[in-house]
């Protein structure tokens, strides 16, 4: 069911609002076409206003893959009160599509009135006309009904396919042999270098608990710019998971040693305050 969507982007400390609408709804995530272009990875705001709810469902989400308009959003931040609000939608629209199949459905009435026009030999031919007329219009619903249900299996399959060869992807990166780092760069030295960065979702059972702070990370960077590995050195697990969750979708020009690009470790700082 399709319902407006804005997503927000904060790039260079700037939020950008992006409009669009939703094709498909889960407790999952969200399948959409936006008017602008996301980054895989990305970490944005939602907000849609879903059919018969009050209120609009505001979340965080990931960018898990885009396909020119196209782009798939996987929650992250979803309360059980958004979850229960989810289902109860899914449930009500489940029903009113239901109830709105009704006309194409030939009632009993009907077919013992068409029955009866043809062994009545008496009955004028026009009722007769009428009746098969009536048929050949619910023949044709039935068939734009199962075109238009089929339509969107095949899309909700195509886009829990690409999901899943997503996840599949970034499990194999993950189990890929870490390359050994050739050269200790600075910090200040690594950042300029930096092209793309995410921010990290502060945990909820982090803001429960007040936690805050610094999180120091060390991480390597491979040849082609991509963090490859990296480890924690101080702070609370919860916040520590949450800076390498965003880390791992950091990118940076490759460090380069005699104009030659090397395997760099640098130390990044990634601050969590209430």
């Amino acid at each position: 069911m399709q319902a407006p969507l804005d997503v927000t982007v904060l790039r260079s400390g700037v939020p950008d609002t992006v409009p669009g609408r939703s094709l498909n709804v889960c407790e999952r995530g969200i399948a959409a076409m936006i008017a602008g272009e996301l980054v895989p990875g990305e970490s944005v705001g939602v907000e849609v206003q879903l059919p018969l709810l009050p209120e609009p469902l505001r979340t965080r989400a990931t960018v898990r893959y885009q396909d020119r308009l196209r782009c798939g959003l996987e929650f992250v931040a979803l309360s059980v009160e958004q979850r229960a609000s989810i289902r109860d939608w899914a449930r009500e629209a489940k029903v009113d599509t239901e109830g709105s199949m009704g006309p194409a459905v030939v009632s009993t009435s009907e077919k013992k009135e068409v029955k009866t026009s043809r062994e009545d030999s008496s009955a004028p031919a026009q009722s007769t006309g009428g009746s098969r007329s009536r048929l050949r219009g619910i023949l044709w619903l039935l068939i734009v009904l199962l075109v238009l249900g089929t339509a969107t299996g095949i899309f909700w399959w195509k886009w829990n396919r690409d999901w899943e060869e997503l996840e599949s992807g970034l499990k194999t990166s993950e189990s890929m042999p870490v390359e050994k780092s050739q050269v200790q760069v600075p910090a200040e030295v690594m950042q300029k270098l930096l092209v793309h960065r995410v921010e990290p979702i502060y945990p909820v059972e982090a803001r429960k608990e007040k936690l805050q702070g610094i999180i120091a990370v060390d991480i390597v960077v491979g040849k082609d710019g991509a963090v490859h590995s990296m480890h924690a050195l101080n702070g609370p697990d919860v916040l520590a998971n949450a800076a390498m969750d965003a880390l791992r979708w950091w990118k940076f020009e490759p460090y380069r040693v005699n104009g030659q690009p090397v395997v760099a470790e640098t130390t990044v700082a990634v601050e969590f305050k209430r």
